[in-house]
């Protein structure tokens, strides 16, 4: 297991993302910065407050109301030597920007025969229960993870949010971060005062077991953790594996543990319908089969527009209760 020890410093998952961009600010001056309100106004949840002022605004540039235009400019600047990071306030604006990033960024490698490359990170939003409603609350790694030529990272602690965009920055290829908007300023954790990266394509087991394995992405590894909690109360081990990338994904720690425990639950804060739920219940059920003692099962948002209504909107995401008693019919308890 990766998970930090206590030797760290305790940061929230938002400042843990800032100390990344500052520290490859720093060490390397092709890098640089550019999205909607993101100098003096640090973006709409203040993550980035005062990197302008250590980097000026030739670094961190706010740019007009124009995703597809600077997403574009983007990808010019990397194609010609500079580092850009992408900020996209909002993950639902991705539409805006899909023939930028899937027929440009994604494919310019493959269609210069290996002459041309793309080194830019792209960070956006994921995850509902803001009470921003349907426009603003959508978690769309699934799209992202669809084109081939692009990395998909969804980072679920501050250690491995900082970890992970430092390691993007320093990726050659085009790299999506999908970052849940609910933690910043709720989810703190340990991260070292000492350099460190992480590796993309790389699962980190979160907790071990021995009865199930619950796979988790980004917010929805503390409700597997919540419902593993639950799950101890009642006599079950359950093992939560966070893959940390989607693409590349480490199939190999999904398929070892679930060999081990015999049943599986793949929780997503994506809508479940052609999801990643699916994607990583098939790799189980493809590379597991002969090891299952249960059917694999899913649980995703709700295939609806999410609610504003809080008491409807709480109803659409996954929760641990939920986890919890599908684990439980899942182990015959």
């Amino acid at each position: 297991m990766s998970m930090p020890n206590a030797n760290g410093r305790e940061i929230f998952f938002g400042d843990a993302i800032k100390e990344a961009l500052a520290e490859e600010l720093r060490r390397d001056p092709t890098v640089f910065m550019l999205g909607e309100d993101i100098a003096e106004a640090g973006t709409t949840f203040k993550v980035l407050n005062g990197l302008v002022d250590e980097f000026g605004k030739d670094r961190i540039l706010d740019t007009p109301i124009s995703e597809p235009g600077f997403t574009g400019l983007a990808v010019g600047a990397a194609m010609t030597g500079l580092r850009p990071v992408v900020d996209i306030m909002f993950g639902d604006f991705s539409g805006l920007i899909m023939d930028q990033v899937a027929n440009q960024a994604a494919k310019i490698h493959y269609m210069s025969g290996g002459k041309l490359k793309v080194p830019m990170v792209l960070r956006t939003t994921m995850g509902a229960g803001r009470r921003s409603a349907a426009q603003h609350s959508q978690s769309l790694h699934a799209w992202y993870s669809h084109i081939p030529g692009l990395k998909v990272v969804v980072p679920s602690t501050p250690y491995d949010a900082k970890g992970l965009m430092k390691s993007a920055i320093r990726d050659d290829n085009p790299v999506v971060i999908l970052e849940d908007k609910m933690m910043y300023k709720t989810v703190k954790g340990y991260v070292p005062e000492e350099e460190y990266i992480i590796p993309i394509g790389v699962a980190d087991i979160k907790r071990e077991g021995s009865d199930i394995t619950l796979i988790a992405t980004s917010s929805m590894v503390y409700v597997a953790l919540d419902a593993a909690k639950l799950l101890e109360e009642v006599g079950i081990s359950a093992e939560v594996v966070d893959p940390r990338t989607l693409v590349p994904l480490d199939k190999q720690t999904l398929v070892e543990s679930v060999k081990k425990t015999s049943r599986a639950i793949i929780i997503d804060e994506g809508y479940e319908q052609y999801g990643v739920t699916a994607e990583l219940a098939s790799v189980i059920a493809d590379e597991a089969f002969y090891y299952l003692d249960a059917p694999v099962k899913r649980m995703g948002a709700m295939n609806v527009p999410i609610p504003f209504s809080p008491a409807l909107e709480d109803l659409t995401i996954p929760n641990a209760k939920g986890v919890f008693e599908m684990a439980k019919s899942l182990c015959n308890k």
